[in-house]
């Protein structure tokens, strides 16, 4: 089945938050943002502002009705910086004016004194310095430091990863209008509705019921709207609700850039030992993540890291500690992996290590421990459906690695300056929330008079495909034509107390509460059927092509009158699924459990071309086998895994996220951040999928695949980093550092 969302796509019909039409008196929100990084407020300036033509308001803290706070996990964010800034761009004031252009204009004309404190940017001199978000925490399994001792061969090394901007296509915004009765609609672009209801409820000082989100989709989010999304909404209603007036905030790319978050960078140190058969028998790894200003979902995504630091290899003897470190940054956030990209990456980095150091290839340490069924994580839980050694042997044997193998070293024998390097990257990511109690969802389903049939889900379709896969889900469950179905903008009112959209968990949660409420309408068709057809029982009921069949065999029943007699019986056409994923816990406490429904997994085989006179590169091939389960959509999942694929080398080379001394950004506008463009993709990316049943645990037995397929991308550093290594063989072997941009290359190929 084809995207649903297609032809809207390409055509320029679908809607994104700035094309809802105005209401008429619509103001517009632009936000004042510090220029300095941190420092003690003295004088803020806003009168040239509040004299301009067209400026209607200029908004402080001290006009929140509520709290002046929007941290999620953490109550540590302030909407609007009171006393104290904590980074270059923090929101201090809102100017609304009758145009964007008026508002932006006035926030230029806004002066501010501070008196400045120490800036912080490296998250190490921010633990020495004991600032931390939170706690941090600490995952063991068996007893690395005796295991140590028994190691033939020890490595230590340091392992940094640069941050990520999510660069989505739409920029953050929302329009918030009031209504009657004190209540307050807010639409809003959002993977987080009911975040950004909670949020907007605590600022105002309102019960959630008088605020209603609304999204329709989004224009990409890759977890930049996941939390920080609430900001800009809660902008936008805190104007409306003072005004009275419809308010628009949407933010312009260069100020998106510069005032949110990013993928956390991390700098980590690492120790692996090894014993003469190259099994890993003890790991140690510290990782010092850098959060920003205000903790976000750093806390999360630290868990995350730490969740995913053995990547797909079982290793006996574990202990990684991971620390929250608080910067003079903007908050970092969310971002496709939430975490477990960095951790992998470190985990790596150590296997490339020892390889180089004994002088043999990683891919016989990474064969020889992979996850086998049995095998515990350093969490406690034990892999089940482990498929890390099927889409290894497979990738190796369908893409004859040794023939890739044996042409790299022929082709770099026969060319000096130019030198192709080859590398697999297996990869395992656990699916849930990792907070327990986010693993539920809720699904309303209204089956019409005419047959026809309204779905209204938690889930956000920020380009990912969820409303198609919905779709098909409900269209199955209910045996009709998948033009009978509606999928309904995500909405607070209609479905309440939602988890984002996000942890690659949206279809399973969502589409199994879809399939809850669509087997409580089938219950009431089952009845109405057994009445017009006269049955004893309705064994063997099921709804084929819109026909009700009983025990194999067709009847004269369609679809259209079963539900017409059904509403004639006054049967109830209409409920609301609920779905939990069952045996999912975790105790933080002895940080041992059971976090997640299933892991994916998969194998990529990368090959680079390295220019060693220029330090420039490119990707020759990306050949993967990956574990989708019994996929219920090829297409939709082959477009998220050449995604994936490719923002994931992105990371890895040439997205370099720079900030200077004092928290400016420098890589603040397309010009000086470079992400992949048509160019810079791989030749060719040849995607397999692997046979296997799935999970029950999984939507349909279709696996999630949102998170996953972006950790291939990790594989990109190293099969560059091989690449120099065929030109330059005295390569440091215990530093390394991504993105491996073209000038690092340079560098390292002759520092």
């Amino acid at each position: 089945m084809k995207n649903i969302d297609a032809n809207n796509h390409v055509t320029g019909r679908s809607i994104y938050v700035d094309d809802v039409p105005e209401l008429g008196g619509t103001l517009h929100a632009a936000v004042y943002a510090s220029p300095h990084a941190h420092g003690k407020i003295k004088k803020i300036d806003s009168s040239q502002a509040e004299r301009m033509p067209g400026v209607v308001r200029v908004i402080s803290w001290k006009d929140i009705p509520g709290q002046n706070e929007i941290g999620g996990i953490i109550s540590d964010e302030p909407l609007l910086a009171a006393d104290e800034v904590h980074f270059q761009g923090q929101p201090v004031l809102l100017i609304v004016a009758e145009s964007e252009e008026v508002a932006r204009e006035a926030a230029g004309k806004i002066s501010m004194d501070v008196d400045p404190l120490e800036v912080i940017t490296d998250p190490r001199v921010a633990f020495e310095k004991g600032h931390l978000l939170s706690d941090s925490r600490t995952f063991k399994l068996g007893n690395s430091q005796a295991a140590f001792a028994n190691c033939k061969y020890i490595f230590k090394g340091k392992a940094i990863s640069g941050g990520q901007e999510h660069l989505y296509l739409e920029t953050q915004g929302a329009y918030a209008y009031p209504l009657e009765h004190g209540n307050l609609k807010v639409i809003s672009s959002t993977q987080g509705p009911t975040v950004v209801q909670r949020t907007i409820s605590r600022v105002l000082g309102l019960g959630m019921h008088h605020v209603e989100v609304d999204v329709t989709r989004l224009g990409g989010g890759f977890g930049g709207k996941e939390d920080q999304a609430s900001a800009w909404a809660t902008m936008a209603a805190l104007a409306a609700w003072l005004l009275q007036k419809p308010v628009k905030c949407i933010l312009h790319r260069m100020d998106d850039m510069r005032m949110t978050g990013k993928r956390h960078p991390y700098s980590s140190d690492y120790k692996i030992g090894l014993d003469e058969n190259l099994k890993i028998q003890a790991y140690e790894a510290v990782y010092y993540q850098n959060g920003g200003a205000a903790a976000d979902l750093s806390p999360a995504i630290l868990e995350r890291t730490i969740f995913h630091a053995t990547s797909s290899y079982f290793i006996p003897n574990v202990e990684v500690t991971a620390h929250s470190c608080k910067t003079n940054l903007p908050p970092n956030t969310a971002f496709r992996g939430f975490g477990g990209p960095q951790g992998m990456f470190v985990i790596e980095a150590a296997i490339a290590h020892a390889a180089q150091e004994l002088g043999v290839d990683a891919f016989d340490i990474q064969e020889e421990n992979l996850l086998k069924n049995g095998d515990e994580f350093p969490y406690g839980q034990i892999a089940e459906g482990c498929e890390a050694g099927n889409c290894w042997e497979e990738a190796i044997s369908i893409f004859e690695y040794e023939r890739i193998r044996k042409e790299v070293k022929e082709f770099n024998n026969n060319h000096l300056l130019v030198k192709k390097g080859v590398a697999l990257m297996p990869i395992c990511f656990g699916i849930s929330f990792t907070n327990t109690p986010m693993n539920n969802a809720r699904a309303l389903v209204h089956v019409y008079g005419d047959g026809s049939i309204g779905v209204s889900t938690g889930a956000v379709e920020m380009g990912q495909g969820v409303n198609t896969k919905l779709l098909q889900i409900a269209a199955a469950v209910f045996g009709v034509n998948p033009q009978r179905v509606k999928i309904e903008t995500t909405n607070t009112s209609r479905v309440a107390n939602t988890s984002p959209s996000a942890a690659s968990s949206t279809t399973d949660l969502n589409g199994k509460a879809l399939v809850n409420a669509a087997n409580q309408i089938l219950e009431q068709l089952k009845i109405a059927a057994k009445n017009i057809l006269g049955l004893d029982s309705t064994e063997g009921f099921v709804i084929r092509k819109e026909t009700v069949w009983i025990n194999g065999k067709p009847t004269s029943l369609n679809w259209e009158d079963l539900v017409k007699e059904a509403l004639l019986m006054r049967l109830n056409l209409s409920a609301k699924g609920h779905y939990a994923t069952p045996g999912i816990h975790f105790d933080k406490k002895t940080e041992k459990g059971h976090p997640f429904a299933y892991h994916v997994y998969g194998t990529a085989i990368i090959v680079s071309n390295v220019d060693c006179l220029r330090g420039t590169y490119t990707f020759e091939s990306v050949k993967v086998v990956h574990d989708y389960g019994a996929s219920m959509n090829k297409m939709i999942d082959l477009g998220q895994t050449e995604g994936g694929i490719v923002q994931g080398i992105g990371w890895m080379t040439m997205e370099d996220v720079v900030y200077d001394e004092n928290g400016r950004l420098l890589s603040n506008a397309l010009s000086t951040y470079k992400i992949p463009d048509i160019y810079a993709v791989p030749e060719e990316i040849d995607v397999h999928f692997l046979n296997t049943p799935g999970t029950d645990m999984a939507a349909f037995r279709s696996k999630a695949v949102g998170e996953p397929p972006f950790l291939y991308g990790i594989g990109a550093w190293f099969a560059i980093k091989n690449a120099m290594l065929a030109f330059n063989p005295n390569l440091k072997a215990d530093f390394a550092e991504s993105p491996l941009t073209p000038e690092r290359v340079l560098m390292g190929l002759y520092g």
